[in-house]
């Protein structure tokens, strides 16, 4: 099942990324789908069992918020849930559908549409389940709180939250914030900043597999047993991710409790700039 792309979202996603206020996550993904094999999908699935401390999702429904690739969404399918992906970047929700056509194609258990954790009038029309999973997304919608608020209420009595969000490191996320935005400038931003940032990334991912005894490639090579992603486009998502937002985690966690949610798992990244993953379990009322 499958809903048409919005004109009215679709055309207001096109003028925040001409006016250099949105990155074109759709393009980066496209680009990944080509890498996308066996081997990742069963590393994307790994680590959605080790987040959530489970072994199925059998019978579960699961929302996967900003989707992406959709590797994530077919991770949880995979898994045996009923999968619901939408995305707010038209070219994402292709990405997605084509993630679909290629390994689970005519499933009827996976729907993708076309929306934006933004608009709670969407929101209310999909109903509530057991996973609701967005990893890496709501720190970009511009409004991170509210969206956080906007899918709260989308997670069953006894279901799970799963979030990732880039964690808040005062002074550098700030100048983080200004290279992203220049990235999304256009041509000439993407340019500088991609030729500054990637061969620095690609040699010190060398110098440390070096220093650590293993070939210079090792970590670029096997950068994929994190969530079945790659290095490549993971740089490029960071490096345009913008709209960007960040927070401590304590700024998540506290205000989540207040709203019946109880933290169950929590990987901080080393308190990288990086996303920290949180999965909360909503109290049975």
């Amino acid at each position: 099942m499958t809903n048409s792309i919005d004109t009215g979202v679709a055309c207001q996603h096109s003028a925040e990324v001409r006016s250099g206020e949105r990155f074109t996550f759709g393009e980066n993904w496209r680009d990944f789908l080509r890498t996308v094999n066996e081997l990742r999908i069963i590393e994307s699935i790994t680590a959605l069992q080790k987040m959530l401390g489970v072994e199925t999702l059998a019978g579960k429904r699961f929302i996967d918020i900003g989707s992406g690739s959709g590797l994530s969404s077919l991770a949880a399918h995979r898994l045996g849930a009923d999968v619901t992906s939408f995305d707010y970047d038209p070219s994402s929700v292709g990405c997605t559908l084509e993630m679909r056509d290629r390994f689970a194609r005519d499933s009827a258990r996976w729907r993708i549409m076309h929306g934006s954790a933004l608009d709670p009038a969407f929101l209310a029309t999909l109903g509530t389940y057991d996973v609701v999973y967005s990893w890496g997304v709501l720190h970009h919608t511009g409004e991170m709180w509210n969206a956080i608020h906007n899918v709260t209420p989308m997670v069953h009595n006894g279901g799970m939250l799963f979030l990732a969000l880039y964690n808040d490191q005062g002074v550098w996320s700030k100048r983080w914030s200004k290279i992203k935005r220049f990235y999304c400038s256009g041509i000439f931003g993407k340019f500088v900043v991609s030729s500054v940032f990637v061969p620095w990334w690609t040699f010190r991912s060398a110098l440390s597999d070096f220093v650590r005894g293993r070939v210079p490639w090792h970590s670029i090579a096997t950068y994929g047993k994190n969530r079945g992603m790659s290095a490549w486009h993971d740089w490029h998502d960071w490096l345009g991710g913008y709209p960007f937002e960040a927070a401590k985690p304590e700024v998540i966690i506290l205000p989540l409790q207040k709203l019946g949610f109880t933290l169950t798992n929590l990987n901080t990244q080393f308190g990288s700039v990086g996303c920290v993953e949180y999965v909360f379990r909503k109290v049975q009322e």
